[in-house]
């Protein structure tokens, strides 16, 4: 709330917010991160200010769309993840995003080998940010059945959660320090 008001009265250009989800393929995971993150933004007003985006550490599945059963079960509970496509990480990924979010322990790995060391600080498991749940990863639903993809949706809801306002702490101090006068 403070960033957008500060924002809207100062009308500086004040540098968004970014997260990036990744898990493996792009197809299940990281894209119902993505669509439960947007739509939990969009709903608090922060659309403009925070950008969202998903990928896979693999390039199995290349501008295809996330899996039927993510996109079914998702959208029982008003999620779209319709308009999302899957993509591999990009190397330009790690300076462009402020959180980049892993679904797993061999996710972190894979991309902790291709980040470079000045972003390293910005790779982060997703489910810390899990406030009801204890759960270290976001399993992979995909060779599972109905049961996986909801537990996928409980984990990524709360994970998201707490990262909003984690993400709404962020702009706070940044817009704080766009205001104090540097002695």
């Amino acid at each position: 709330m403070l960033y957008r008001q500060l924002h809207k009265r100062i009308h500086c250009p004040m540098k968004n917010y970014s997260v990036l989800f990744v898990c493996l393929g792009n197809i299940c995971r990281s894209p119902t991160a993505h669509g439960v993150f947007r739509h939990l933004i969009s709903g608090h007003g922060l659309s403009d200010a925070v950008t969202v985006d998903s990928a896979g550490t693999s390039n199995y599945h290349p501008n295809s769309p996330p899996d039927a059963r993510s996109q079914v079960h998702a959208a029982r509970r008003g999620y779209d993840l319709s308009d999302l496509r899957a993509r591999q990480i990009e190397a330009a990924d790690f300076e462009k995003f402020d959180l980049v979010l892993v679904m797993d322990w061999d996710n972190l790995a894979q991309v902790k080998q291709s980040c470079p060391p000045e972003f390293q600080h910005k790779l982060r498991r997703f489910t810390e940010f899990c406030q009801q749940f204890d759960s270290a990863v976001v399993p992979d639903p995909y060779f599972g059945g109905e049961a996986g993809f909801e537990e996928v949706l409980d984990l990524v809801e709360d994970a998201s959660t707490g990262l909003l306002q984690h993400v709404k702490r962020q702009m706070s101090q940044a817009a704080k320090e766009v205001l104090t006068p540097r002695s």
